[in-house]
C-alpha cells in the first residue's frame, strides 16, 4: 500500500487562518452551561479528534455548552438521536438515507460532514493476488453486515462482469487485519485507521478505494446528525456546537500531532504513534475540496441515494434536501 501520510502544509495553514476568522459568541460569565450529549458511531478514534480538541480547549464552554461525548451502548446512533437520547450523533450517509426511507422514517437530519470524501475501501493481503473486484469470485469477505454493504460489493463485482453470488460473505470476528489470509480474504477498511494499524504491524495490503470503484461511492462518512426536534427547538445551540466543533477541527488540521495527544487522553488504549500517523493522514481530508468545514453537497447525497435504490437497498431515492442541511455551519 502506498504511504500517504505527507501533509499538505499550505492547506493546513489556509484552513487554520480561515477558521480563525470565525469568532465565537462566548457565554456570559455566571451563565449556566447548556448540557449537550454527543453519541459517537463507535469507540473514540481520529475521525472524532476535533470534538475532543474542542472539549479539551474549552471551545464548547466558550459557546455556553457543557458537552459530553459518549459511545453508543444500547442501539444504533441514528435511532438514539431520533429518540433524543443524545443531542447530536456521529453517523454515516448510508444510515441516514436508509433511516429516512424506512417504513417508519426517523426524524433526523445530517448537519455536517466530518470528512469530505470517502476514505474507505476493500483490502486484501498484498500477496493474495486479489487486486480488484474482478478477483472477488470464490473468495471470503468478512464484514459487519450493514444493509448497504452487500450492495456495494454487488455493484463493484457486477461492473467487473463477475458473479456476486460467488462471493462468500461472513460476519467479522473483530480481529481486523489479523483475519486476512486466515478466516477471510477480503475486508472493508478505513484507510486512516485499519490500514494504519496493518502497516504498523508489517502487514502489506492491496487497497481498493471505494471512491475509485464507483464515483457514487464517494459519499459522506462519518457525519454529524441531530433530531428534527433539536434543530427546530434550539437552532442557536446547534450553531454554537458546530462553531466550537469547527474550531476543534481547525486545530486538528493545523497540528495533528498535538491533537492526537489530546485524543490519547480520551482513548488511552491506542498506541500514540498510531494515532499521530492516522491524524496526519486525516489532516488533509477534513477539508479536502472545500473552504468550509462540514459543508455538504446535493450531488453527493443524490448520487448515493440513487445507488442504494438501484441495488434495492431503498425503494425510492430521497431528495438531498430531506437528508441534510448546511444552515448551521459558519459560512
Amino acid at each position: 500500500m502506498k504511504k500517504t501520510w505527507k501533509k499538505g502544509l499550505a492547506l493546513v495553514a489556509a484552513a487554520s487562518m480561515m477558521f480563525g476568522l470565525a469568532a465565537p459568541a462566548s457565554a456570559d460569565e455566571g451563565e449556566e452551561l447548556k448540557k449537550v450529549t454527543v453519541i459517537l458511531d463507535y469507540v473514540p478514534n481520529t475521525n472524532h479528534t476535533g470534538m475532543y480538541v474542542a472539549l479539551e480547549k474549552g471551545y464548547y464552554e466558550e459557546e455556553g455548552l457543557d458537552v459530553e461525548i459518549i459511545e453508543p451502548t444500547d442501539g444504533a446512533t441514528a435511532t438514539l438521536v431520533a429518540q433524543q437520547k443524545g443531542t447530536f450523533g456521529v453517523s454515516y450517509q448510508e444510515d441516514v438515507t436508509i433511516a429516512l426511507t424506512a417504513e417508519d422514517p426517523l426524524p433526523i437530519k445530517a448537519i455536517a460532514t466530518i470528512i469530505q470524501h470517502n476514505t474507505s475501501g476493500f483490502v486484501s493481503l498484498a500477496d493474495s493476488g486479489i487486486e480488484s473486484p474482478a478477483d472477488f469470485e470464490g473468495k471470503t469477505y468478512a464484514g459487519w453486515g450493514g444493509p448497504g454493504e452487500s450492495a456495494v460489493l454487488e455493484a463493484c463485482m457486477t461492473q467487473a462482469d463477475k458473479d456476486f453470488s460467488k462471493l462468500n460473505m461472513v460476519i467479522s470476528d473483530g480481529s481486523g487485519f489479523e483475519a486476512l489470509g486466515k478466516s477471510c480474504d477480503l475486508m472493508w477498511f478505513f484507510e486512516a485507521w485499519d490500514s494504519v494499524m496493518a502497516e504498523m504491524n508489517g502487514v502489506e495490503l492491496n487497497y481498493m478505494a471505494c471512491r475509485d470503484l464507483d464515483e457514487r461511492l464517494d459519499y459522506y462518512t462519518p457525519i454529524i446528525i441531530a433530531s428534527n426536534a433539536v434543530l427546530e427547538e434550539d437552532p442557536e445551540m446547534v450553531s454554537a456546537f458546530l462553531r466550537a466543533t469547527e474550531k476543534g477541527y481547525a486545530d486538528t488540521i493545523a497540528d495533528p500531532d498535538a491533537s492526537a495527544e489530546i485524543l490519547s487522553k480520551y482513548a488511552p488504549n491506542y498506541d500514540l504513534e498510531m494515532l499521530k500517523i492516522s491524524q496526519e493522514y486525516l489532516a488533509d481530508k477534513f477539508m479536502e475540496d472545500t473552504d468550509v468545514w462540514g459543508m455538504m453537497k446535493d450531488e453527493v447525497w443524490d448520487n448515493y441515494s440513487a445507488f442504494l435504490q438501484e441495488y434495492g437497498v431503498i425503494d425510492e431515492a430521497i431528495p438531498a434536501a430531506e437528508c441534510y442541511t448546511n444552515e448551521f455551519l459558519a459560512q
